[in-house]
């Protein structure tokens, strides 16, 4: 007789400009998902979970402060607050390649100040071969390592 373990799929938190770029992918991947709001709102978006970040990265690398802007406002705000900082497991980011050196800067930028995995780097609104990437390795990744029983 054999038993199958359910798994469980990380939560995903994501911000997505009026592009809409992330928010089409994270609609790819069809995770659990909830989206840090576009404008500010008197009951802000607190986590009670843990979860993996989705953002995009702003701006293409100006040279001496290319960090600078690189994580969106609304990210920023969202992970000042303690509460959602420390339950965030990990960060994926999106970005543009023609941005060179500075594509997905988001993700390294959070990833540093935050101390958690950069997992995964997502061009855009995610190729067919991203979406594939990133749903095997974020259920392995999660089961491997946020797994509760």
């Amino acid at each position: 007789m054999s038993t199958a373990v359910a798994t469980r799929a990380p939560l995903l938190v994501y911000f997505s400009s009026v592009s809409g770029n992330t928010a089409r992918f994270i609609g790819k991947l069809g995770l659990p998902a909830l989206r840090i709001p576009l404008h500010s709102s008197p009951t802000p978006l607190v986590m009670t979970e843990p979860f993996v970040l989705v953002t995009p990265t702003y701006g293409g690398g100006q040279g001496r402060g290319e960090e600078k802007g690189a994580v969106p406002k609304q990210v920023v705000r969202f992970l000042n607050d303690v509460r959602n900082r420390t339950l965030l497991r990990g960060v994926i980011s999106t970005g543009n390649t023609n941005f060179g050196e500075s594509y997905c800067l988001a993700g390294d930028i959070i990833s540093r100040k935050c101390s958690v995995p950069h997992l995964d780097k997502v061009e855009l609104f995610g190729t067919p071969e991203d979406v594939e990437r990133v749903s095997a390795g974020l259920e392995r990744w999660w089961n491997q390592h946020w797994k509760q029983p």
